[in-house]
């Protein structure tokens, strides 16, 4: 598959998300099997352009190609420049957020709340895609709630305009992340545009990602909060649609060497003092659902010293080994065995 003049190694991405795909994620989840990730959103506002928070979104340094950012806002000129202020900085492609339905963001008629000025989302196709010489992609929603729901409309709308692929969420900005997603949407606006569509929403297992490629016809799948503590599932899914066949679970010892790599890379992309406290989060996630993983959790939260967090994860791993030689995972998703039969 290819954005672009970019041929990406496989069909698996994982989704922008804030507070998370950093560049020491991002590359994490690239080295463990995602063919593409894209950057957290930058704001628009070029007013945050020189803040620290914004400098880190969008830090690209060494990162694996092609390098994507997310840009988020609600008028075009600046959305505009700001497309061309990360091409500046290295951005291979830029992504326009219309997809995110968190209040903060839609309050400012940012995200998923431009699918309800139609007329702006024109406007600010064209003005993106004609101010940088990169691919420019959208993500977006089916709409702003179940009775409004125009994915179709803005789809056509930015084929039109030179977006070179949609990634679409099956929720609507009113849906938030409650519910099931729905894939018919998906599966219309493949079926009604020539250009790659990626399905987002609800990907959370190989099996899952088989039948969401299967019913919607879409080119790629992208993952969101599945990958939050289990980098991992990009090669997992990889696996399972090139050959059928599930990968094991990681081993206790293989991802006890890679938290301790993802954690230094953390601290020092971030430095010490909001390191500690910024990887508590990826350190809960991959600890869920293991054994002892809440009560060590609530433990290592306390903890406001990078050596005193690695040397207490590398014991909690080594004490996983008591269950076996292979993480010891919750037992499958039922919706996801049926899948799989």
């Amino acid at each position: 598959m290819n954005i672009g003049p970019y041929q990406l190694r496989n069909n698996v991405f994982v989704a922008p998300m804030a507070g998370v795909t950093d560049r020491p994620f991002r590359q994490l989840c690239k080295e463990l099997g995602a063919g593409y990730a894209v950057s957290e959103m930058a704001a628009s506002n070029p007013r945050l352009w020189a803040s620290e928070k914004s400098a880190r979104r969008t830090d690209h340094n060494g990162e694996m190609e092609p390098k994507a950012v997310q840009i988020a806002g609600a008028v075009p000129q600046e959305l505009a420049e700001c497309a061309q202020f990360n091409v500046a900085r290295g951005a291979q492609i830029i992504d326009i957020n219309m997809g995110c339905p968190v209040k903060k963001v839609c309050n400012n008629w940012c995200g998923s709340a431009l699918l309800q000025q139609e007329d702006l989302v024109q406007q600010i196709l064209q003005a993106v895609v004609a101010a940088v010489d990169v691919p420019v992609t959208l993500k977006f929603r089916t709409g702003w709630d179940r009775q409004n729901r125009n994915a179709l409309t803005i789809a056509r709308m930015a084929e039109d305009a030179g977006i070179a692929m949609l990634t679409l969420h099956g929720r609507t900005r009113a849906d938030g992340y409650k519910g099931e997603a729905e894939y018919d949407t998906i599966a219309a606006v493949k079926q009604a545009v020539s250009i790659p569509v990626v399905a987002n929403g609800d990907i959370t297992s190989p099996q899952k990602a088989r039948y969401v490629l299967d019913y919607t016809g879409a080119d790629a799948v992208m993952i969101g909060r599945a990958a939050q503590g289990r980098p991992w599932i990009c090669r997992e899914v990889d696996h399972y649609l090139r050959t059928g066949e599930l990968l094991a679970p990681p081993k206790v010892d293989e991802v006890a060497t890679l938290m301790d790599q993802h954690l230094r890379a953390h601290y020092a992309f971030y430095g010490d003092y909001l390191g500690v406290r910024t990887a508590r989060k990826h350190i809960g996630w991959y600890v869920r659902d293991l054994p002892g993983g809440e009560a060590f959790r609530q433990r290592m939260n306390l903890l406001e010293d990078t050596q005193a967090q690695l040397d207490a994860v590398a014991a909690f791993f080594e004490l996983q080994k008591q269950y076996g030689e292979r993480l010891q995972y919750q037992p499958a998703d039922a919706a996801d065995a049926a899948l799989a039969a």
